[in-house]
């Protein structure tokens, strides 16, 4: 069985020498006579992998010795809770709903304070990234919140908002290690892994050392406290011990492909691709406003529902994996992350072309 094309959104495509790399470790991992998955969390081996895998991303974004690196369960989706359960100390926050996963973030927060939208670009179905440079950010507000990258729609924060001194928090999960980040704009950026970085089960939570704190809210469980994680070093309890390994070789092989830099450089060219394509087709038409355009998710319709299923299928018989839209959007999404080949999309881009040819 030859590999397909897979344009995932998550759990998404993963470099294939980082596969072949834990399918040789499988069932002997470097002498352990144990593979990975069957090695307690406790032993030098692991503690070796879990320190080698902080290590790596912290050079790869330059993170400051002020920031905790955390590896955590329960996805991006449980961090909804968690940062207002530990940094919510006025009660009240300001959110950016850019996307389903911000308004799901938005709505959560509200169970512990009073959530105030301060922007939001759901009046053209989240197809642009509203301006955020001079919100009406309230006084007491904890911090700020945004989704940088919204996978659903294909939209992306070119620049960070204006949060007039308030922290930024950002749910990167579906831009992590894309491009360099400056880590100090930020309180806290975390992102679910299984888009970019490796399996799901694991999320990873960057935040700085002045908002970890025992002064959370009545009632947070312990295992919902950052403190907890950062005083045990991400080892307070069992934790998703093989995605975090496979997430370290990613991070090897990023160092290898020249960091977050040369990513950056790889992704754009791949994206152009897809988007001049989009551009010039008179089938095919993407659906975000150029400027807000994410490297990673790219929507695009036929603006018909019947043609859109039939390219669906005929791209899946041809190679092409898991192009259909989110449920709540339809069309298509090409999801072309770190790992997707630059020869993934011009293959793509050739089968469209077919396709509108055939179909005009």
């Amino acid at each position: 069985m030859s590999r397909v094309y897979n344009f995932s959104a998550g759990p998404a495509v993963l470099p294939e020498e980082v596969l072949k790399e834990a399918a040789d470790e499988m069932l002997d991992y470097r002498g352990t006579g144990m593979s990975v998955m069957e090695m307690s969390h406790r032993s030098k081996a692991y503690d070796n992998i879990i320190k080698e895998a902080e290590q790596d991303i912290r050079d790869l974004m330059n993170i400051p010795d002020n920031y905790k690196v955390l590896f955590l369960q329960g996805g991006a989706s449980q961090q909804f809770a968690m940062i207002p359960m530990n940094l919510m100390k006025n009660k009240k926050a300001a959110y950016i709903v850019t996307g389903q996963w911000a308004k799901k973030a938005y709505q959560e927060a509200q169970k512990y304070g009073e959530a105030v939208k301060v922007a939001s670009s759901e009046d053209k179905t989240f197809s642009y990234i509203p301006d955020c440079s001079d919100l009406d950010i309230p006084e007491d507000a904890d911090y700020v919140y945004i989704c940088e990258n919204n996978t659903i729609y294909g939209t992306k924060f070119k620049e960070l908002p204006n949060t007039k001194g308030k922290t930024l928090v950002a749910d990167v999960s579906s831009c992590f290690l894309s491009e360099p980040v400056d880590v100090t704009k930020y309180g806290v950026i975390y992102g679910g892994v299984q888009k970019n970085i490796g399996p799901a089960g694991v999320v990873i939570v960057i935040i700085r050392e002045d908002l970890i704190t025992e002064d959370v809210l009545p009632g947070t469980p312990t295992m919902l406290q950052y403190k907890t994680h950062a005083d045990a070093q991400s080892l307070y309890n069992t934790p998703p011990a093989y995605g975090i390994y496979i997430c370290g070789k990613v991070f090897k092989w990023l160092k290898k492909q020249g960091g977050l830099a040369a990513m950056k450089e790889y992704n754009e060219k791949k994206a152009k691709i897809l988007y001049d394509f989009l551009d010039e087709s008179e089938l095919f038409k993407g659906t975000v406003v150029p400027k807000d355009r994410s490297l990673m998710n790219v929507p695009f319709v036929t603006g018909d529902s019947d043609l859109d299923a039939k390219f669906v299928a005929e791209a899946k018989a041809a190679g092409f994996e898991n192009l259909k839209g989110h449920r709540t959007v339809g069309g298509m999404r090409a999801s072309i992350y770190n790992a997707m080949p630059i020869e993934g999309v011009e293959k793509l881009v050739e089968f469209m072309k077919k396709f509108e040819a055939e179909n005009k």
